[in-house]
């Protein structure tokens, strides 16, 4: 049978009228089906690079950076908040995954990688980072990110029960700051355009900060972070 035609059902090669419109009407469908994808995922790509750039991209400009017309654009998404949406929720989930198994005895060292971890993933989902300090979508995450506030609402309890970390106030407390005082750093650094290594110790320093190490003690557990693997943990569990 020669590749693209259908195959004969019937004797002497005569295929039925019906069978013919099924078969062109599956394989076009297929084919509708294969083009939806691709023009869904240059969508995405497309949006995601022009928001990086400008968070007020209009649906138009959207559309005209990946190849679509605005009707395309909305027979894929039914506002541009429902597209900003789908954008955060993946970033949020990239940056969520990012940090599972992070877990070390030392309550500043798990932050610290935590801290990294995160970086690590915002470096490929800047816009999750931008368009949830500047923009109104900060609940769209939310409940994404979850997995990230146990890892640090876990080292921060832990530090404050053995004292190693603040004790002047509650531990969600201290979470939550350190949560909110980081989405501004990711933000700052984001725009500064800082290099991997210094966006890393930046934010690992002042969540430290922020947790109660003074900056000596905040510097020194990040430079333990330089002989940390997942192969050989420093004085911890392998992530």
């Amino acid at each position: 049978m020669a590749p693209g035609r259908p195959p004969s059902f019937f004797p002497g090669n005569t295929l039925h009228a019906g069978v013919q419109t099924i078969y062109t009407v599956m394989m076009t469908t297929s084919s509708r089906r294969r083009d939806a994808v691709a023009n869904r995922q240059a969508l995405l790509a497309s949006a995601a690079e022009l928001l990086r750039q400008d968070p007020q991209a209009s649906i138009d400009a959207i559309a005209t950076a990946a190849g679509l017309t605005r009707r395309a654009v909305y027979g894929h998404f039914p506002s541009r908040e429902a597209l900003i949406s789908e954008l955060l929720e993946r970033g949020a989930a990239k940056i969520a995954s990012s940090v599972e198994g992070i877990r070390h005895d030392d309550p500043a060292v798990q932050i610290a990688l935590l801290m990294s971890g995160v970086w690590r993933a915002v470096t490929d989902v800047k816009l999750v980072v931008q368009m949830v300090v500047r923009g109104p979508l900060d609940s769209t995450v939310s409940e994404t990110i979850e997995p990230v506030r146990r890892v640090l609402l876990d080292a921060v309890e832990r530090g404050h029960a053995s004292g190693s970390l603040r004790r002047d106030q509650d531990p969600e407390l201290t979470a939550l700051l350190i949560e909110r005082t980081l989405l501004g750093m990711l933000d700052v650094v984001v725009a500064r355009e800082l290099d991997d290594v210094e966006a890393q110790r930046i934010l690992a320093a002042t969540a430290l900060g922020t947790a109660g190490l003074d900056w000596r003690a905040a510097r020194d557990t990040v430079a333990a972070l330089e002989t940390y693997s997942p192969q050989n943990p420093v004085n911890g569990e392998a992530s």
